[in-house]
């Protein structure tokens, strides 16, 4: 499809605000397009291969890790924006970008993270991920970061709405970028952005249940105790009396991403047909976001989140390992901190600065860096012993 195609609320991209240092435009490729392939090729983005999702990396060849969650939620919201008919590189753009700042070890890190750096302006992953692709990634000749277009970044930024004017502090490094790069925090994103949000939900809820029932987290019979999952059983079960379990799970799966990208796109398509007029300007500036589910269907999906939360991000193993995993961060970070000296060379000037908070930031930078395979050789280096994350 080429943009010529789009729907009127769909980003214009001749009206991109561009990015933040100016560049020749590229000859084949149109601005979104070239976000994507960046946040391809950058080296953060390889990282998340070995990056916790919810089970640690070598527990099972089968769980996802943030990499492949990545990829899962890139090609919902790929199929989405063509549905809509709005830009597919830029919602995949920030489908592919949206967790480029998750630490090791996953939320574990992050809340270890978060604490260790409370006086520094605390750790968020959706503010790191911004770090990274403007500060962090350092690949280019002519720039730090990746220089994304605009239009990119308000995507990660508002990854879970608007930033200002919801009661909830702003994390202090986007408050510092958009000092310098105004990323207009009290409106909405694009529908590229805010598809791309979504399709993280739909991701992680389908997924969640194949990786926490293999893990033997729950069984079918529980499974079936939420009525978005027992409909769907009871459908599959009449269709196919006599299916063997691994493909009753990944049928169920596929019957849930349907179900939800069908419940988004009919109740996104009524919110849009509501704007006071069909232009991206409108969904930006809308009194409540574009994309959505439905009443009914997000009772049913926080109905499901709170049995994953109970059987599968709270299960007692889950819950042993990453506690341990949050002692490695904790450990580490302390010892980067008063032990300079331990950074790789590259790392260790900036640590031995005179301000503490900018130390503690630049400290955190480096381990929101590290995949869990790397964090636990840190710690194995540094360290007399290291927890047996299993």
């Amino acid at each position: 499809m080429s943009y010529g195609e789009l729907a009127p609320y769909a980003q214009d991209v001749s009206k991109s605000r561009g990015r933040r240092l100016a560049e020749e435009p590229s000859a084949t490729r149109r601005p979104y397009a070239r976000d994507r392939d960046r946040i391809l090729h950058s080296t953060a983005f390889r990282r998340l291969n070995h990056k916790t999702q919810v089970f640690i990396y070598h527990e099972g060849d089968h769980y996802r890790s943030r990499l492949t969650h990545s990829l899962e939620v890139s090609q919902i919201a790929r199929s989405i924006a063509r549905a809509l008919r709005v830009v597919e590189d830029l919602t995949e753009a920030v489908a592919l970008a949206h967790d480029l700042g998750h630490p090791p070890f996953g939320h574990a890190g992050e809340r270890a993270l978060d604490a260790a750096i409370a006086d520094a302006g605390g750790f968020d992953h959706n503010a790191q991920s911004l770090r990274v692709v403007t500060k962090l990634e350092r690949i280019y000749g002519g720039f730090d970061g990746l220089n994304l277009t605009w239009e990119t970044l308000e995507g990660l930024v508002k990854h879970n709405g608007r930033c200002a004017g919801e009661g909830k502090p702003i994390p202090e490094p986007i408050l510092d970028y958009c000092a310098m790069h105004d990323l207009e925090l009290d409106t909405y994103s694009s529908v590229e952005a805010q598809i791309a949000a979504l399709a993280d939900d739909i991701a992680y809820n389908a997924h969640d249940i194949d990786d926490g029932y293999r893990a033997d987290c729950f069984t079918f019979s529980d499974l079936a105790s939420i009525p978005l999952a027992q409909r769907h059983l009871e459908a599959l079960d009449a269709t196919y009396p006599d299916i063997e379990p691994a493909r009753r799970l990944y049928e169920l799966k596929r019957r849930l991403i349907t179900a939800m990208v069908n419940d988004l796109l009919e109740e996104t398509q009524g919110r849009i047909a509501a704007l006071p007029s069909q232009s991206a300007d409108a969904v930006r500036g809308a009194k409540r976001v574009t994309v959505a589910f439905s009443t009914v269907m997000r009772d049913e999906l926080k109905q499901l989140h709170e049995f994953l939360f109970d059987r599968v991000y709270r299960h007692p193993r889950v819950m042993r390992v990453m506690g341990a995993a949050e002692d490695i961060v904790v450990e580490l970070f302390n010892r980067y901190t008063h032990d300079p000296g331990a950074l790789p060379p590259e790392w260790r000037e900036a640590a031995r600065g005179d301000d503490p908070r900018a130390t503690a930031r630049h400290v955190a930078d480096f381990i929101a860096g590290q995949t869990d395979r790397y964090a636990i050789a840190e710690h194995r280096r540094l360290f007399d012993a290291t927890p047996d994350l299993r």
